[in-house]
């Protein structure tokens, strides 16, 4: 492992739940779109995809034929790690939110560690039961689970579910700042968020629109790894959209090469992050 510490694992959020067309003409909605962008950003140095899927209406969704379709055609392409979200929208179905990882069984799984006011409109519920629920079906089936914590009462209830026995360590946690409703984009927050970790954690983070690249240089400073991509922001510089997600892997790149780094490849991500890998889960 010792040879890995000097590699920056990188993921590429594409599309996510909330961001729409009408902000942006640029975003990937449809499995081959979504499928492109992936690959190009795995040829451009991402190491992880984590996989949001809309209707056709670019409604965002749970539709388990639209996570399999896309899934299918990003690794009949390339090797990145796959990471599905199990937090497609607001108000979902909760067996709709467990399916796609157990039936088409990536790498990773996002565990949205608690209920927040989503966005001041409405509750973003992830309530005890159901995280009882998601971490268990996810040690059930050797998905690895992304904590994403957005704010720091998250992450003391993810260190509960590994008392409880629903989670377990090393966990890997994905910290989310600047989503209205939790913790704010600020580099003593992350400063703050990181000194809770326990020391076996590895770690990500990223923030929301404008505080983006503030963000990825505190968690390059920190030694943490990192998530760009339309999910979280949409500009490339002020003002200025970005035609595809490429180019926000490519300002990563350019940041983790200024600190001394290089990006993991999807092989060295699943060694430091200790995942399985989807051939041994058939």
């Amino acid at each position: 492992m010792d040879d890995l510490k000097n590699k920056v694992i990188l993921t590429v959020a594409t599309t996510g739940a909330v961001t729409r067309r009408e902000a942006t003409p640029y975003l990937a909605q449809s499995p081959q779109e979504i499928a492109d962008e992936v690959f190009k950003c795995y040829q451009a140095g991402a190491a992880i995809a984590h996989i949001h899927v809309r209707e056709n209406d670019g409604t965002p969704s749970m539709n388990i034929e639209k996570f399999r379709e896309t899934v299918a055609l990003i690794r009949e392409r390339c090797d990145i790690v796959i990471n599905l979200t199990s937090s497609g929208g607001i108000g979902l179905d909760e067996d709709d939110r467990i399916r796609p990882f157990v039936e088409l069984l990536p790498e990773l799984a996002t565990f949205d560690a608690g209920t927040m006011n989503w966005r001041h409109e409405t509750v973003f519920d992830n309530n005890p039961k159901f995280l009882e629920r998601l971490g268990s079906e996810m040690l059930k089936v050797n998905v690895k689970p992304e904590i994403e914590v957005f704010d720091a009462g998250m992450l003391y209830n993810a260190l509960y579910y590994v008392k409880k026995g629903n989670l377990k360590e090393p966990m890997h946690v994905q910290f989310v700042l600047g989503a209205p409703g939790g913790i704010a984009a600020t580099v003593e927050n992350l400063v703050f968020l990181k000194g809770l970790l326990p020391k076996n954690t590895t770690w990500s983070a990223f923030g929301v629109g404008r505080m983006s690249v503030p963000i990825m240089m505190t968690t390059l400073a920190l030694g943490g790894h990192l998530r760009v991509g339309m999910e979280d922001n949409i500009f490339i510089q002020k003002g200025v959209l970005a035609k595809s997600n490429v180019e926000f892997v490519e300002q990563a790149k350019r940041l983790v090469k200024e600190v001394g780094k290089e990006l993991a490849t999807p092989e060295e991500a699943r060694e430091i992050l200790s995942l399985i890998p989807v051939i041994q889960h058939n």
